[in-house]
């Protein structure tokens, strides 16, 4: 939006063109998502509260978690509103990149929103089913899936790309929008099993949202990208605003996430945060470096996974808990101290993500 009005008043003034810099857009996106979730934040958490949309805790987890129940829960909303808004106005607005990456946010928004306001307004302890939950995010992850690849221009936009490899990439076809759909859907759910303890998924979020970025400003430039060995994708780099509105926003909503917690962000925010995270990684064809810099991600989901399949073919745990964040703390690790390790963990990770532009 405030690029096509400074393109206007370009064409009639003697003005700077601050606003054709991807880069410049990108950090002013970052502060205004970040500065609207500082200045909103206290009155949706008053409002949640208000609502008694309060955070439910299991008798069966750890103890330490019996004192935060009835914590304003939802608080998602502010980070999406936050991120919508800012992407919106620092954007170009003609980039269909841009649109698919907020159109999954906000469709995996509103199936966590439905879900958490069942369940914490509502006081229906079912909420959304869980098999109408994965059909809808079936339908939206797939949805997504099937655009990119009828759309796509190049082989590169649907070729499997190996990190460490220059001139590896594998034409994937119509396989493409399974592998997709997966990254999105498994994505989605696996930031939502993240998000247990305060500030434990959002950090990681702002870590992973900030490298994805370096990574669609590079692929969006055919120089960068050539020189680089990455795939590029013109018109990607676009998506470098999205993800410096995500991890602005992610900043303001730690404000107040931070250890003890003032508010949750629920379903609303996790699944949407995952989903939109695999559809960009997925758009500048960088799904197996998101999994290396979302590890925190990958291993909370991979515990569950193992946790059910041990439990139902032996019947032992291999966790006293899982997640596996749950399993530290019934070994006495504090709250602050597992939040603060698995952010060091995400730190190293994203490093090594990083890293794979020039190991090549």
């Amino acid at each position: 939006m405030l690029l096509e009005l400074a393109e206007w008043f370009a064409r009639h003034f003697a003005t700077p063109h601050l606003f054709q810099y991807i880069t410049f857009r990108t950090i002013m996106a970052a502060l205004t998502a970040m500065a609207m979730s500082l200045l909103f934040g206290p009155a949706l958490i008053r409002k949640l509260a208000a609502l008694k949309a309060g955070q439910v805790v299991r008798k069966e987890g750890p103890q330490t978690h019996l004192a935060k129940a009835g914590t304003p829960t939802m608080g998602g909303v502010m980070i999406l509103l936050s991120v919508a808004i800012a992407t919106l106005l620092w954007v170009d607005l003609y980039n269909r990149y841009v649109w698919l990456v907020l159109l999954v946010l906000l469709c995996y928004g509103a199936i966590g929103f439905y879900d958490d306001y069942r369940k914490l307004v509502l006081k229906d302890s079912r909420g959304l089913a869980s098999r109408w939950k994965y059909f809808w995010q079936s339908v939206f992850g797939a949805g997504a899936a099937w655009f990119l690849f009828h759309t796509a221009n190049l082989p590169a936009e649907t070729a499997l790309y190996v990190p460490l490899f220059k001139h590896v990439a594998v034409p994937l076809g119509a396989f493409f929008v399974v592998l997709a759909y997966f990254m999105i859907v498994g994505f989605s759910n696996a930031v939502n099993l993240t998000d247990g303890l305060d500030g434990l998924a959002i950090m990681p979020t702002v870590l992973v949202s900030g490298a994805l970025g370096i990574f669609a400003y590079l692929a969006g430039n055919r120089v960068f990208s050539e020189y680089l060995g990455i795939p590029s994708i013109p018109g990607a780099g676009e998506l470098a605003i999205f993800c410096g509105a995500l991890s602005g926003a992610g900043l303001g909503f730690l404000w107040f996430n931070t250890y003890p917690a003032q508010v949750f962000m629920g379903d609303v925010g996790a699944l949407a945060i995952g989903a939109a995270l695999a559809a960009i990684a997925v758009i500048v064809r960088q799904e197996i470096v998101l999994l290396i810099m979302g590890g925190v991600f990958v291993m909370e989901t991979v515990s569950v996974m193992m946790q059910v399949a041990s439990f139902k073919m032996t019947g032992k745990r291999i966790f006293r808990m899982a997640p596996i964040h749950h399993h530290f703390e019934l070994k006495g690790w504090p709250e602050p101290r597992v939040i603060v390790r698995f952010w060091i963990i995400s730190v190293v990770l994203v490093l090594i993500g990083l890293a794979t532009l020039k190991v090549r």
